[in-house]
């Protein structure tokens, strides 16, 4: 029998429909306004729908936890937007005396040294020595809440900087969304899932092209043996593309994972797309000349007119002042993503 009570109504959202988002303006108002109000609006909204939707407890536990580790994650690292970071994966198994911790130490040390930060998921093993490595001015800590093993170290536990998850997937974001570039020292099951959908984002477009390095012990065979299954199932299977080999490297070499990373911005800035064409952001002045044979050596991976030009910077950029760099805009296919990543080393070489 049909339940003879009627139904409430349903909220109206739209500003020219019904009061909602006229008091959500005000609200927003009321809390001192901000440039981006729309966005501020529909996330409210989106909050507002879940009473329509009549969404379980159990999910609005999820999407709460979620929204409010993400605005934490987004104050924390905002007043380092401007410098570049390096997100460390390994295990936190790893103790003091084995060669990967010195390993991931070393490297912490050296690229902090050239100006960078890093990243790491807070608890020990690899993850105290880049801590340690870098110095805590330079360090920040992604932790996740766990039963057993994840404690945040020393270095990072008392720290700003550090931010405690209680989902993997909003750390997960976190670790890509904030960083410059990923370096995976031997690890166990996390650090081949953080590592694989650090490729995965970045061989899809999900993620900006940037540097991944995976980094051995002095004469360690770890990332080698797993070089060997990639080249020798997933590409002799079809399953990925001789391409994608450019997306990552494979080094026991501290020094040169440290150059694979600063190299890779010397001249790269960044990137983003405007319409149908991809900006790559360069310092530096590029020639014609220059830009024609990268469009020839490149074409494979052009569409259209299949040229690279110089363009100055457009307004979907939101650019205050003269920023110094140089951009090129190319009809980029979306879809060759390990070419792209050689258009990339190509521009550095210049």
């Amino acid at each position: 029998m049909a339940d003879p009570s009627p139904s409430p109504a349903p909220l109206v959202y739209r500003n020219q429909n019904g009061e909602v988002g006229k008091l959500l303006d005000r609200l927003i108002e009321l809390r001192g306004g901000t440039p981006h109000a729309g966005f501020v609006r529909d996330i409210l909204l989106t909050g507002l729908k879940l009473i329509d939707d009549g969404a379980p407890l159990i999910d609005l536990k999820v999407i709460n936890a979620a929204l409010k580790e993400m605005r934490y994650t987004a104050k924390v690292f905002a007043p380092y937007r401007k410098v570049r970071k390096v997100t460390l994966f390994g295990s936190a198994r790893v103790a003091q005396d084995q060669p990967t911790y010195r390993q991931a130490h070393r490297f912490a040390e050296a690229i902090a040294d050239r100006g960078f930060m890093v990243i790491t998921g807070a608890g020990g093993g690899i993850m105290e020595a880049g801590h340690l490595g870098a110095g805590p001015d330079r360090s920040f800590g992604v932790n996740i809440r766990l039963p057993f093993e994840q404690n945040a170290n020393p270095v990072i536990a008392d720290d700003p900087k550090l931010i405690s998850y209680k989902y993997f997937f909003t750390r997960k974001l976190a670790f890509i969304k904030e960083t410059d570039a990923v370096v995976c020292f031997p690890g166990g099951f996390g650090t081949h899932d953080e590592g694989n959908e650090t490729l995965t984002l970045v061989q899809t477009g999900k993620s900006e092209t940037l540097p991944i390095v995976m980094v051995d012990a002095p004469g360690g065979d770890y990332w080698r043996r797993w070089l060997d299954y990639v080249e020798g199932s997933l590409l002799a299977d079809g399953m990925i593309s001789e391409e994608d080999l450019a997306l990552f490297r494979v080094t026991d070499d501290v020094d040169e994972a440290v150059e694979e990373v600063d190299r890779f911005y010397r001249r790269y800035h960044s990137q983003r797309f405007v319409g149908d064409q991809l900006m790559l952001r360069v310092r530096g002045a590029v020639d014609d000349a220059a830009l024609a044979r990268l469009a020839t050596e490149f074409a494979d991976i052009l569409v259209d007119d299949k040229t690279i030009r110089l363009t100055a910077a457009l307004p979907e950029e939101e650019v205050e002042g003269d920023d110094g760099l140089a951009r090129l805009l190319l009809p980029f296919n979306r879809a060759n993503y390990g070419r792209l990543r050689q258009l990339i080393d190509r521009i550095n070489e210049l």
